[in-house]
């Protein structure tokens, strides 16, 4: 089983950890998290039966979280640790696939940055959004990818936040069976990020909307599609029922909508390339 890209996408993530942590000593605000999450029905472009239909994974997902606000903006640092059944198996092997993605943004402020009130209309601010992604999977595909995104953003006046973004996305990969790092096209993505509280409720319902449009023809000359993940949570804070500080352990429900997972259209990779996925979620905050 490979384990070198893996460790590799660990070592970066822990080390970006590190650089948050240590910005965050001059943060207006930090919180950080541990969470779990876990789900039966998640699918893999390519992964399907022989009837044709979706075959449907369990996964388990453990995750580091950052979130830390500064003088001109804020951070924002994931990682994902995703453990798959045997129905996702390892390359070279029958047990159950492993793979790691980082997600870091930093999102500056105008209104912070100039020291002026630019409200206007339904937002409160605008600003620029930058960041990256990548990841490390050891199944056949072995994918290793690599996405820059930048970008201008609006920011909602909400109760909470309410981000709509504009990117510009630049990605690559370098999975087995080609010679060298292969670069899409650069395309668009409408990104909408929300954290709201419901009432005075000890609840909030949180999650991302990305809809991203065609990268051209990917590493094998086959075209890429427009590609829809929404993700969203109800998450309870469980804190005041047994005693502890305010939103320190959170549980909840989440479902994840994918179509065109990674920009494989149905028509080539088939079911698998759409998941709909009801999970559990639990988050300790420290």
């Amino acid at each position: 089983m490979k384990r070198g890209p893996m460790l590799g996408a660990l070592i970066g993530g822990v080390a970006t950890a590190v650089l948050c942590s240590s910005t965050a000593q001059a943060a207006e605000w930090s919180d950080t998290s541990l969470g779990w999450r876990y789900g039966t029905m998640f699918a893999e472009p390519y992964d399907n039966k022989p009837d044709g239909s979706r075959q449907d994974i369990s996964k388990n997902i453990i995750s580091l979280t950052h979130s830390s606000g500064y003088a001109y903006g804020t951070n924002f640092f994931n990682v994902d640790l995703l453990l798959s059944d045997s129905k996702d198996p390892g390359k070279g092997t029958t047990d159950g696939a492993q793979e790691a993605y980082v997600v870091y943004r930093n999102t500056v402020d105008f209104s912070k940055v100039f020291k002026k009130d630019l409200s206007l209309g339904p937002a409160r601010s605008f600003g620029m959004e930058g960041g990256f992604d990548f990841n490390s999977k050891n199944d056949s595909y072995s994918s290793k990818k690599r996405l820059f995104v930048v970008g201008p953003t609006m920011m909602m006046d909400v109760p909470g936040y309410l981000n709509i973004s504009v990117l510009a996305l630049f990605e690559s990969n370098n999975p087995d069976g080609i010679a060298k790092r292969y670069e899409y096209k650069a395309h668009p993505e409408l990104e909408v990020v929300w954290g709201l509280p419901v009432f005075s409720l000890p609840l909030s319902f949180e999650g991302y909307g990305l809809f991203i449009a065609p990268k051209g023809k990917n590493e094998f000359g086959q075209s890429t599609a427009p590609e829809t993940h929404l993700d969203m949570q109800l998450m309870y804070d469980l804190s005041s029922d047994l005693g502890i500080a305010k939103k320190t352990l959170r549980v909840g429900a989440e479902y994840e909508y994918w179509h065109n997972k990674f920009g494989n259209p149905e028509s080539q990779a088939g079911k698998g390339a759409t998941a709909s996925t009801p999970m559990v979620r639990v988050e300790y905050h420290f």
